[in-house]
């Protein structure tokens, strides 16, 4: 009897024992995915220019949880290469949780290779020798990017991304709008 009494309470430890590890496992799993898809940031991006160079824009969507932020500017004389990096820029002087980790999502593989393929560390590395042209945007991305964990992934342009396409939408009406910031390092350097 003593020893069934036993078997009993010893079965009931395993089957408790079993719950508490599974419970664990669940446990770890839901913070990770809470942690990298609810408690992450994603930024969508674009640029824009009418003429190249030209008027420009850029437009920024910052996502988080249940809170999206719209973002953009114009240019009165710019590249299109400069508005993709300034979006990335903007969005990233937006965020003020440095502790999430952070996508960027860009349709420019210029932004996108210059930072995932290690073109980005090769310029600094040289000071962007050799003629290698937004180098004061791509020196204050570098500074600001030191505080966060990002990843970038490339998406195609003008395509059935709606994130993406809005983006396009905030910059091509920034480039058009009448409220045009001076680009003054651009504009310097072409002795506009």
């Amino acid at each position: 009897m003593v020893n069934d009494k036993r078997i009993v309470l010893f079965i009931w430890y395993l089957y408790y024992c079993f719950l508490e590890f599974y419970f664990c496992i669940f446990t770890f799993w839901f913070s990770l995915f809470t942690y990298y898809f609810i408690m992450s940031i994603q930024i969508y991006t674009d640029g824009s220019s009418r003429g190249n160079p030209g008027p420009g824009g850029y437009g920024t969507i910052l996502l988080s949880g249940n809170h999206r932020k719209e973002l953009s500017q114009g240019y009165r004389f710019t590249t299109n290469n400069r508005m993709e990096l300034w979006a990335v820029i903007a969005g990233l002087e937006a965020i003020k949780n440095s502790e999430l980790p952070i996508t960027v999502y860009s349709d420019s593989q210029y932004v996108v290779k210059a930072v995932e393929q290690g073109w980005l560390k090769t310029w600094m590395a040289t000071n962007f020798k050799g003629g290698k042209k937004n180098s004061d945007l791509w020196k204050h991305y570098h500074q600001l990017s030191q505080k966060f964990t990002i990843k970038f992934v490339w998406v195609k342009g003008h395509a059935n991304n709606p994130l993406n396409n809005r983006c396009d939408e905030l910059a091509t009406a920034a480039a058009d709008s009448k409220d045009l910031l001076i680009d003054e390092v651009y504009e310097k350097e072409n002795k506009m």
